[in-house]
């Protein structure tokens, strides 16, 4: 290997990119991850969660040491209107069993110390630096350009995010579809601990994860969300790009409007915003998933399409976490080989798709499609479970009419061959 040749150059310091750089030199490979932020983490984006099985599986109990927030044990789904909030609300200690649990987090801090992690492992790390181009010679791919200077590696990793520019340049995948992703605005939100405790139920270092469908996206495809962290709740709304040129409804109006709502307002009450932020969401599942593999290089994470909405869960940090792991270790496979060609880094694809990453992902391909062609779910059905249950416990004097006949007048105006087709629907790409 040249001097000035690494084994591999690693775009974009987010989870995917900082655990590949952390993997690969900790089988002592030179490693470069530049990261445009002054750190990685620094212009990282999440609702605010992670699944810890797949980081678990390369960091036994990383969560003992890791700036994580908030061990999630309560999981809350609401149906949302203007004026109401019809909420599911489950608690159970086995949501917090390692290995299943889930913790929230502020990526600014956690990304921060997985580079930490990979810095110690070897890797090095170059940041507050914009990747321009990539070298290519030959149909192979040699490494990166930033601005004049030049990274030359076997191989180069795309961790760059969902609008991966050098995927693009590649020719691995077109322009973003509306449709295929969406558009989020978060703030995070400072509170005392003992009014987050309070306020969410929370003991100990436990917390909530909360997610709603209906007024957030104003009835429109996307929802909103709000995660409590040690000294802080990130709340936030997420609406589909193709959906958002249909409505009257800008992001951040959509965000101001949840916050008022009177179910979230007095959660909020004498809290202090210490952070604002918007970032682009895969959502089209296995539909806008690019080329992945090349000769010299490698997609991973986010820029890969590696994120499953499924309504009652997101998930993204463990894909991307997954991923960076099969890319690894196709690298090392490439490197012991010293075959670097498109044809052997398959063995990439041949990973992933023995994980539980394609699995899934090839699982709940349907679900992001049916989401779009069904938007009574973030209309209608918010609507007519408020209407049931304002109708199940007011009492205003008048006589009492049968239960059923109430409750069904509200299903007919949905209509029930409809309300049946979509569960169907719903079950069938579940």
């Amino acid at each position: 290997m040249a001097e000035d040749q690494f084994d591999a150059v690693i775009v974009g310091g987010g989870s995917a990119g900082t655990v590949a750089g952390y993997l690969l030199a900790k089988e002592g490979l030179q490693v470069v991850v530049v990261e445009r932020g002054n750190y990685a983490g620094s212009k990282n984006v999440t609702g605010g969660r992670i699944y810890s099985h797949s980081l678990e599986k390369i960091m036994p109990d990383f969560a003992r040491e890791a700036p994580v927030e908030r061990k999630i044990t309560r999981e809350k789904i609401s149906l949302m209107t203007e004026e109401s909030n019809v909420t599911l609300d489950y608690y159970s200690d086995m949501l917090g069993i390692q290995g299943s649990d889930s913790y929230s987090v502020l990526r600014g801090v956690f990304d921060k110390w997985l580079q930490e992690k990979a810095e110690e492992a070897g890797a090095m790390f170059i940041t507050g630096i914009r990747i321009d181009d990539l070298i290519f010679r030959e149909g192979k791919v040699c490494g990166v350009m930033a601005g004049e200077d030049e990274l030359e590696a076997h191989v180069t990793i795309l961790a760059d995010g969902v609008n991966s520019l050098l995927a693009q340049k590649l020719g691995f995948r077109s322009e973003l579809r509306p449709e295929h992703v969406a558009v989020g605005a978060k703030e995070v939100i400072e509170l005392p601990v003992p009014v987050i405790e309070d306020r969410f139920s929370c003991r100990d270092n436990e917390g909530t994860s909360w997610l709603f469908a209906g007024t957030p996206s104003a009835g429109r495809v996307g929802g909103g969300f709000l995660y409590t962290n040690k000294e802080s709740i990130s709340i936030g709304v997420v609406s589909t790009l193709s959906e958002l040129v249909k409505g009257h409804k800008s992001v951040p109006q959509m965000l101001e409007d949840f916050k008022r709502h009177p179910v979230i307002e007095p959660l909020l009450k004498g809290g202090k915003l210490i952070e604002y932020s918007g970032h682009l969401v895969p959502e089209g599942g296995l539909k806008m998933m690019p080329k992945m593999i090349g000769n010299g290089v490698l997609v991973v994470g986010d820029a890969a399409g590696f994120c499953i909405n499924l309504g009652y869960a997101v998930r993204g940090m463990d894909l991307a976490v997954a991923s960076a792991e099969c890319a690894a270790k196709a690298v090392l496979a490439a490197k012991e080989a010293e075959n670097y060609s498109e044809s052997f880094l398959q063995c990439y694809q041949t990973f992933l798709s023995s994980s539980f990453v394609m699995k899934d992902m090839i699982h709940y391909q349907k679900f992001p499609h049916f989401l779009e062609e069904t938007p009574r779910i973030f209309d209608a059905y918010p609507r007519m479970a408020a209407d049931m249950l304002a109708e199940l416990f007011m009492m205003n004097g008048q006589p009492a009419q049968p239960l059923m006949k109430n409750m069904m007048r509200h299903v007919k105006k949905v209509g029930l061959t409809t309300i049946a087709k979509d569960a169907w629907k719903g079950v069938r790409a579940l």
